[in-house]
């Protein structure tokens, strides 16, 4: 067990301690040195004469710094998310959840409509060569221009709220779901194709019983990549909506009213989110691996 031990500290938390030690650090210096102008002038104005460390402190303690420091985004994250009521446009938790419903359903759809896109191309030729294209091509078009148009097209009709988010939230989903799943549905070798007719197995048979298993581990790759697209569509969908609740009406209101640490904590608060909704994924890919008879790592 010591041995154990050993080997997580010196392989993996070490190793990601040094970058976070080095981030907090690179951090520190560029708060300084991008408030300290500021800071500047207000002495100035003041007419104080202040030493290096009390000068350094002022500007690691502005209330609308040009980078917060990071106990200051980290203070303003506790705050909003312990000391706050759950039903507060302030708290971090309320507008997470409300980020997350949407993200939910887009990510959702992006699934079931990426892994149907698959299926198609893998079995029907004239998809593969005419859709296949399209789909790449869609995902050249900035999600910043689709957005908007989205919003604006729905809520013409009386659409808004949770599903014009959805649906830019889908947009982007869909994409690797559709490329992880034509990639898992065509990596059965050739000799396991020619097994499955050797058995006689129809094109259902080997679709479910070669073809799917084979494809999992692509899938939950994908959707890994798939749920953080989901999440930053959300986000994106929140900006043009004039939403007053969810991540991204967080960093709009904090935009407007200049409130950078605010912008920086929801920030933290979407990257959080953004974890935890990965590791439910791996989460369920270990799940699925193991009834299917795979060996834990």
């Amino acid at each position: 067990m010591t041995m154990e031990k050993e080997q997580f500290f010196k392989h993996k938390f070490l190793p990601v301690g040094t970058i976070v030690l080095a981030i907090l650090v690179l951090w520190y210096v560029f708060a300084v040195v991008l408030n300290a102008p500021f800071q500047r002038d207000l002495d100035r104005r003041a007419n104080v004469t202040s030493t290096t460390m009390e000068f350094i402190g002022k500007t690691l303690s502005q209330p609308k710094p040009i980078l917060p420091a990071p106990h200051q985004v980290a203070q303003n994250v506790f705050e909003n998310t312990f000391l706050r009521a759950l039903t507060s446009n302030r708290s971090l938790v309320y507008n997470a959840w409300v980020t997350l419903s949407s993200t939910a359903v887009g990510f959702a759809f992006g699934t079931v409509l990426g892994i149907l896109i698959a299926v198609g191309i893998v079995h029907v030729l004239a998809l593969d060569r005419s859709l296949m294209p399209w789909i790449i091509a869609s995902q050249t078009i900035p999600i910043l221009a689709i957005a908007p148009m989205v919003i604006v097209v729905l809520g013409s009709i009386g659409v808004t709220g949770l599903i014009p988010k959805a649906l830019v939230s889908t947009y982007l989903s869909f994409f690797p779901v559709a490329v992880g799943m034509v990639k898992g549905l065509r990596s059965p070798e050739v000799m396991h194709l020619d097994l499955m007719r050797t058995y006689n197995a129809s094109a259902i048979q080997t679709f479910w019983k070669l073809r799917v298993p084979a494809s999992v581990p692509f899938l939950f790759t994908s959707m890994k990549v798939a749920i953080a697209a989901s999440l930053t569509g959300t986000i994106v969908g929140e900006l043009p909506t004039g939403a007053v609740a969810g991540i991204g009406a967080k960093l709009l209101a904090g935009s407007y009213q200049s409130l950078t640490i605010d912008i920086w904590a929801a920030l933290v608060a979407g990257s959080i989110l953004a974890a935890v909704l990965i590791a439910i994924v791996s989460i369920a890919a270990r799940i699925v691996d193991r009834a299917m008879g795979g060996r834990a790592a």
